[in-house]
């Protein structure tokens, strides 16, 4: 029997954030079940609860998808709207879940809970086979740079647990996948419903000789997928204390993007220019020597400088590009049209600024991942390429470098909703 962790042994273990992604009724939230169950992560009133739910239903067993389908509507109409997130954890690895919809008119959603993720996985229907949402969701998670792909063929157990199925799928998965830039894929074959190589190997499927769904998820090499090269720290707060004993406190707060900074480091503040070197590094558990993505810390610097909110701290030799012109592969969320000449408010790490939709490149077509130039219509779910120009300098990397600093949001601002996400190029 395994030996409880102790707080220490659970704060060093790393965290995988991953998201799933697939078309209506795919089988995203039962999957997500079955893993929190089979893996002993739900509580046995939660069980209860939706063993209770199910037979007044007048389901066959007990509907594992209730786990992450939280919302009414959601169990009304057995179908997920908004992205749901689990919290579980095994003795290898800590885990965050965003379970996120498969209707088009929810592709935000799928933005949202991958923006973030270091692994997407993506179910597909082995009776269906690829569908247009299946190539929707794996150009986006291309297009957000998810550095691991896993593709789970499920519902085996409706294909007599084929193997001829399960390969004609993966190689017509992994054409459409030669067009994208995905570096690692890896395919495994499960029934969700019956927990099939979800957490314990099956039986049914000799055939497969790879591992189970969480075994991937346990052993998947993280440690590579943050940018540790390019030194960024975009300040969110400037922390003075105000205290007698921290009267000469002054700390730039804020969330490491790149690059490993070390206690003693010379370093270049932006927009300033300015140099000088770092004095301490603080964090919530105390003074370190050095910090990397994505910890959280306070800078403290030998010289007084003006730095405020939306600045950045880099290394003198290693500065991001400056611009106010910028082009970025925008997803659109809103059924109001991106607008040439348009006016927005947009979001870049701890910055806030506005700019004008100069230019429309092309717009994606999902199926095909051709460039459409003629068609400058961007609405829903659209995929465009467009050219911004902001009303103030950016400290931008390219997205595929650094997916921190290389992505903005879009804010209307007539109704301050979020309208659109975009990655720098």
């Amino acid at each position: 029997m395994n030996e409880p962790l102790s707080l220490e042994e659970y704060k060093k273990m790393d965290l995988l954030r991953f998201t799933t992604a697939g078309s209506v009724d795919d089988g995203k939230s039962t999957l997500i079940g079955r893993l929190l169950y089979d893996s002993k992560s739900i509580f046995e009133d939660q069980y209860d609860a939706i063993k209770e739910t199910s037979e007044r239903r007048g389901e066959e067993g007990v509907n594992l998808a209730l786990l992450t389908d939280g919302l009414k509507a959601e169990r009304e109409q057995g179908i997920t709207i908004d992205v749901a997130y689990r919290y579980f954890s095994t003795p290898k690895r800590k885990f965050i879940i965003a379970d996120t919809p498969g209707h088009i008119q929810y592709t935000r959603n799928m933005v949202t809970g991958a923006s973030t993720a270091n692994l997407a996985l993506i179910l597909i229907d082995a009776r269906n086979g690829i569908v247009e949402q299946t190539k929707r969701h794996a150009f986006i998670a291309s297009l957000l740079q998810i550095p691991h792909l896993v593709v789970c063929i499920n519902k085996m157990d409706l294909v007599d647990y084929g193997q001829e199925v399960y390969e004609k799928i993966k190689d017509e998965f992994s054409g459409f996948a030669a067009k994208l830039d995905v570096n690692d894929i890896h395919f495994v074959p499960v029934s969700a419903l019956k927990g099939d190589n979800v957490v314990e190997k099956s039986d049914a499927m000799p055939w497969y000789e790879g591992g189970t769904l969480l075994y991937y998820l346990e052993n998947v090499h993280i440690g590579s997928d943050h940018n540790l090269i390019d030194c960024r720290l975009p300040v969110q707060f400037v922390i003075r204390p105000y205290k007698d004993e921290f009267h000469d406190y002054r700390g730039y707060a804020g969330r490491i993007a790149g690059g490993i900074f070390k206690k003693g480091d010379e370093v270049m503040t932006l927009p300033s220019g300015f140099t000088t070197k770092i004095k301490a590094i603080d964090t919530f558990d105390g003074e370190v020597n050095e910090a990397f993505p994505p910890m959280s810390v306070t800078i403290l610097l030998e010289d007084d400088i003006d730095i405020s909110r939306g600045d950045m701290i880099v290394r003198k030799n290693n500065i991001p590009e400056t611009s106010q012109d910028i082009e970025v592969m925008v997803c659109w969320f809103t059924d109001t049209p991106l607008q040439l000449r348009g006016k927005y408010t947009i979001l870049h790490t701890t910055s806030e600024a506005r700019c004008v939709v100069k230019d429309i490149r092309y717009k994606m077509d999902i199926n095909t991942l051709h460039r459409n130039v003629d068609d400058k219509v961007i609405g829903m779910n659209d995929i465009a390429r467009v050219v911004l120009r902001t009303t103030k300098p950016l400290f931008f990397d390219e997205y595929r470098k650094n997916r921190i600093t290389g992505s903005i949001i879009f804010i209307d601002e007539g109704t301050n909703r979020t309208v659109g996400a975009g990655m720098i190029i």
